[in-house]
């Protein structure tokens, strides 16, 4: 079974445009077929997006799907945002987002951090909790390697997919906060040392 971290070109395009509502702003975002979250702005990242502070300096959003973390962090904060994903066809939908949006990011696809040169203040995630305990691990683990001095990575994960034991396994690496908890959902900030 294909999920929305694999490429599968031969999956039928069928995009429509979603309408959400942020923190009293309107974004319209096209979906398609193969994306993660293709109906509507999932709750996990909405509570994510309605709990993180102004930010300022530069932001990678890791997974980007269609381009909601990265193009909000980019309308309402004064910051450099660069966005990543496997998935082709999510970032193509996240180019159009942008311009939709009118915000300017940088995209680039990346398998995990394979293509990523760059050093961040912030790394922001809905993280693929599908890929499996062993790559989600390394992709929060070594978010560490890409975040300058006491920069923050912050993503969200459900109490039935291992908040409790993901918290206590990245104090091992980090700061760690749990921000805020809202219907099972954990947001978490982890402060590189």
């Amino acid at each position: 079974m294909d999920h929305y971290f694999t490429n599968n070109s031969n999956l039928k395009s069928n995009i429509k445009e979603i309408k959400v509502y942020l923190n009293n702003q309107e974004y319209r975002f096209l979906t398609d077929s193969g994306v993660f979250s293709k109906k509507g702005l999932d709750f996990g990242t909405r509570t994510l997006l309605e709990n993180i502070p102004v930010l300022n300096g530069n932001v990678l959003d890791f997974g980007c799907g269609y381009g909601p973390i990265g193009i909000y962090i980019k309308k309402n904060n004064d910051c450099t945002v660069d966005m990543i994903d496997i998935n082709e066809r999510s970032l193509e939908l996240a180019r159009k987002n942008a311009l939709k949006n009118k915000v300017e990011v940088n995209l680039f696809k990346s398998d995990i951090y394979s293509e990523v040169t760059n050093k961040y203040d912030y790394i922001i995630t809905n993280p693929p909790i599908r890929v499996g305990k062993t790559i989600l691990y390394e992709i929060l683990m070594n978010a560490k390697d890409y975040l300058n001095p006491h920069g923050e990575l912050w993503l969200v994960i459900h109490k039935d997919q291992g908040a409790n034991s993901l918290v206590k396994d990245l104090k091992a690496v980090y700061e760690v906060e749990i921000i805020v908890k809202n219907k099972g959902f954990y947001v978490i900030r982890a402060i590189s040392n």
